[in-house]
């Protein structure tokens, strides 16, 4: 089998339309045999290379798991583990690293770093969270709203709270596969429309709608999805960002706004009372552990694609 050409998945516009639908499809299918136990070793010999520059729980547990599941192996690198955290240049790491595995996941702070690494690298680079964009977690969202619900094409959803890399990568994702967005933030932390507007083959596309009232933004919603008001390297804003979102707490009134059948997601990990109450995350709307055990799926998914092409 010929490989493909080296493919990068930095930011959710990266891929089109068209393969996302064979991801998601692809995601199913590799869904069902882990349920039925049934082996999947696409991957055989072939190695991740997992590099944080940020903490991590589910990304590291979902891409290592995954990654075994599909007959591959794991290294494991950290900043205070490796040259990572010392005075080599990126792109050295970047050539090493991309002659002694196959693909590489990075979970790091600026986007400019991870597309400096997948500059100089000779295998793919998954975006496991920056600063500006989150895919993998989102194309798992919409994985968990398949599921529950169906095609996400043309329903609506509500992100309520800061207007960061989560609801960046959603607008990306609206303007793509064609869904509403609104988005509510507090005034100083709206979506930054540069990042957020979808360029890859969208010709500029604007994929969300600003409201500054997170109940009318919630009002007939078909998913209403939240995240910390204050994520990684933003902990010296704590004390501003509690008193700025003060309103923006998803309740059980604002998802009485939504649609009666609508989901509740959070990528986690979240701080109940803070940014959604006890009631709603753990309460009959609520999929947030579906969407968590979803990234497993899509990623292997996306592992498999970025390594071997479509499959038959």
């Amino acid at each position: 089998m010929t490989p493909p050409p080296v493919k990068h998945y930095l930011q959710f516009s990266d891929l089109t339309a068209d393969e996302y639908d064979y991801l998601l499809g692809r995601a199913a299918l590799i869904k069902r045999k882990f349920k039925a136990y049934e082996k999947h070793h696409t991957l055989n010999d072939r190695t991740l290379a997992m590099i944080f520059e940020k903490a991590s729980t589910r990304t590291r547990v979902s891409f290592e798991a995954g990654m075994y599941q599909l007959g591959g192996s794991v290294v494991h690198l950290t900043s205070e583990g490796s040259q990572l955290g010392r005075s080599e240049p990126i792109e050295d790491t970047a050539r090493v690293i991309s002659r002694m595995t196959d693909i590489v996941m990075i979970r790091t702070f600026e986007q400019a770093r991870i597309e400096q690494f997948a500059q100089y690298s000779r295998v793919p680079v998954i975006n496991g969270l920056t600063n500006e964009y989150h895919p993998c977690q989102i194309l798992a969202d919409i994985f968990t709203f398949i599921e529950h619900r169906g095609s996400i094409r043309g329903k609506t959803v509500a992100w309520i709270g800061d207007g960061n890399n989560m609801a960046n990568t959603w607008a990306q994702a609206a303007a793509l596969l064609g869904f509403t967005l609104r988005v509510a933030t507090p005034r100083g932390y709206e979506v930054d429309s540069q990042l957020a507007t979808l360029d890859s083959g969208g010709g500029g596309q604007r994929g969300w709608q600003d409201f500054s009232d997170p109940r009318a933004a919630c009002a007939g919603a078909d998913l209403v999805t939240t995240d910390v008001w204050t994520s990684m390297g933003y902990e010296a804003e704590n004390e501003a960002r509690k008193k700025a979102f003060a309103d923006w707490c998803v309740d059980a009134a604002m998802m009485r706004a939504a649609k009666p059948d609508a989901l509740f997601m959070h990528c986690l990990p979240a701080h109940r009372g803070e940014e959604v109450t006890a009631e709603v995350i753990d309460g009959p709307q609520s999929v947030v552990w579906d969407e968590a055990e979803n990234r497993m799926h899509v990623q292997k998914a996306l592992l498999e694609y970025l390594l071997l092409g479509r499959l038959a």
